[in-house]
């Protein structure tokens, strides 16, 4: 201001004193031009500013003197507000357009603050004090920039640092969801909230939080990106704590308490003592044996449970609802004793049998020796199945150690007493097979009774690698008592025994030497095995299966083969191919060294013939005698 009074003083001045140097020039203009005629005293000119005091005001306005003008311009200066960019201060709303407020807060200008950023205020009018911050001191358009939010942000921020070091309890409002939880609005700041920390029980539903205001711990903060993370469940779980520290402080063992069913596992359920959980194991549940909790226990069910232990440490409480009634072999029946007839349903198969439920909590087992008279082996786990009911006899009963024992055989009598009876040695019969072994074919003649073949007694002809290649489990099968061992409950079965032995009256027919015509059934490295006429089998070493044009024999090859062993006893056939195209090549060359020795005969008789005749040797008798000579040579050596 006082520069612009000073200016307008130096204007008036500078025009008045114009005024006056054109007067001068006036003056001083004739003087010049009557010099050219005659010469004057030369003077000192005086331009027309050198008399100008700038200090002198025309307009008769108050002149400062130094100090003066350094009070009033510190007074000027002040009028201003020293502001930095971010800095946080209070603003006069003077103004409101349709779409921004504004906001003088002491500049040189105002700023502006869109309305969208007074959405949480209701009401605004000029006048108002808002808390505002500096986002820029002069943008590109040389315009203040103000931010309301920016300031609630910083002040939220601030608070939330606060009380996540002091663990206090903050309001949020959930304003909406996101992935992986909520976002909440904290004192004008949006924090994240996890679905984990929603409650103490698995949310799935987000959308039924949306909207509400609820109350929250600040658990986690990122001062870097200025982020937070809120917990509702937090605080559920230290009021949860309070409860359950009062609880365990009364908690003793064997009292009573009533729970809700909150959860339920494969290994038990977890009831709510309220504020306190505890675990129903599942072996607590019933006396009886259940497969899973659900088959008793429902979802928010109340039920009673007693306390059997608890660990006041790690906040574990075993219940049991089981024992709040007595134990059933405590209870139980008066007509149950050993020799009476029960009827169990299986609830556990073992190797060894199966146990029978007689009631809920009393079992009975059936070893896998009691279950059939018959001595072969029995799979327990083939026989029973889980759930079936099965009538049995009670053989032993001892109370104290609640243990019992069942028979299911003993509900029938023995067979083995009259075995000999109901079959007799040589006896036939048409049997059940029930297992098959490597040695042999275990048949069930009737229930409780049963032998086995063994794989020697299958057939006469043919020889098995396993029975398995002959029958079948499953199939029946026509079968002749060859022994009965009555102390140790066995039976001796035959099935080849039902035919007369063929190898008594076919020993002629393949008779060491005989050829016979036979298929190559089987061929390894040992040899072949060859199907022979009336049923018979062969076995072929590998070096009998050599053909003349030096090839091997192969699978379902005929062939010539000639006899080279035959044991009755062991009921075995040796053959060999080779052997016969050897043994003609043999009778071949035997056949041409007798010819040979023939003619060679011959030719000695002849020979003898012409010596006797000649009386007198000379040269031409003793030429001829030298041919006959080399060709009796001849004939000895191709003889040889």
């Amino acid at each position: 201001m006082n520069f612009f009074i000073k200016q307008l003083n130096a204007d008036a001045q500078e025009a008045t004193g114009a005024e006056e140097v054109s007067d001068a020039a006036a003056t001083t203009n004739n003087p010049v031009e009557v010099a050219e005629v005659k010469p004057v005293k030369e003077e000192v000119v005086v331009t027309a500013h050198d008399d100008f005091d700038w200090s002198v005001d025309k307009r008769n306005v108050a002149h400062y003197s130094k100090e003066e003008k350094e009070k009033y311009d510190h007074v000027y200066e002040n009028t201003f507000v020293k502001i930095e960019d971010g800095e946080i201060l209070n603003g006069d709303i003077v103004g409101l357009t349709k779409t921004d407020a504004v906001i003088n807060i002491g500049f040189k200008s105002d700023g502006l603050i869109s309305l969208n950023e007074f959405r949480d205020l209701q009401g605004v009018k000029v006048g108002d004090v808002v808390e505002v911050m500096v986002v820029e001191k002069e943008d590109r358009q040389g315009n203040l920039h103000l931010s309301r939010k920016s300031a609630r942000i910083f002040r939220a921020w601030e608070r939330i640092m606060e009380v996540h070091k002091t663990g206090e309890v903050v309001t949020g409002h959930v304003t909406s969801k996101t992935k992986g939880g909520l976002i909440v609005d904290v004192f004008g700041m949006e924090t994240f909230l996890p679905g984990s920390q929603i409650d103490v029980k698995p949310v799935t539903d987000y959308d039924q939080f949306v909207g509400k205001t609820m109350e929250f711990k600040v658990v986690k903060i990122n001062e870097t990106i200025k982020n937070a993370v809120v917990s509702h469940k937090a605080l559920i779980e230290s009021d949860i704590e309070a409860q359950r520290a009062e609880i365990m402080s009364k908690l003793e063992k064997g009292q009573v308490l009533e729970g809700t069913v909150k959860n339920i596992t494969d290994f038990g359920a977890f009831m709510d003592l309220g504020g306190l959980d505890g675990l129903l194991y599942i072996t607590d549940i019933s006396w009886g044996r259940i497969s899973h909790p659900s088959e008793v226990l429902k979802m928010d069910q109340k039920i009673n449970v007693v306390v059997l232990d608890f660990d006041d440490d790690k906040k574990r409480i075993s219940l049991g609802l089981k024992q709040l009634t007595p134990h059933p072999w405590d209870v139980l029946p008066e007509g149950l004793a050993e020799g009476t007839i029960v009827k169990g349903k299986v609830v556990n198969i073992e190797d060894y049998g199966a146990f029978l439920e007689i009631q809920p909590g009393v079992e009975g087992l059936v070893h896998v020796s009691e279950i059939t008279w018959a001595n072969t082996p029995v799979n327990a786990k083939e026989f029973f199945k889980l759930g079936d009911e099965h009538e049995a006899k009670v053989v032993t009963l001892d109370k104290d150690t609640r243990k019992m024992s069942l028979s299911i055989k003993q509900m029938t009598n023995d067979p083995w007493s009259s075995i000999e009876n109901q079959f007799p040695e040589n006896s036939k019969h048409k049997g059940l097979v029930k297992n098959i072994t490597p040695y042999g074919v275990f048949v069930e003649l009737e229930p409780g009774i049963g032998g086995m073949i063994h794989i020697s007694d299958l057939s006469w002809v043919k020889r098995f690698n396993h029975p398995s290649d002959y029958v079948k489990v499953g199939e029946h099968i026509d079968v002749i008592i060859l022994s009965i061992d009555k102390e140790n409950r066995k039976l001796q079965l035959g099935h080849k025994q039902l035919e007369e032995d063929p190898w008594n009256a076919l020993e002629e027919t393949f008779a060491i030497g005989s050829i016979h015509e036979g298929l190559v059934t089987r061929k390894d490295d040992k040899g072949a095995l060859v199907q022979l006429p009336y049923g018979l089998e062969g076995f072929v070493p590998n070096r009998h299966t050599f053909k003349e044009d030096g090839k091997q024999l192969v699978n379902d090859e005929t062939a010539q083969f000639v006899v080279i062993e035959f044991d009755r006893n062991e009921k075995r056939i040796v053959l060999s191919h080779t052997r016969i195209w050897e043994q003609a090549k043999v009778e071949e060359v035997e056949a041409e060294k007798k010819e040979a020795k023939v003619q060679a005969d011959q030719t000695k008789k002849a020979v003898k013939a012409v010596q006797a005749k000649v009386e007198k040797s000379t040269l031409g008798d003793l030429g001829a005698l030298a041919d006959i000579r080399a060709k009796l040579e001849g004939g000895e050596n191709e003889a040889k």
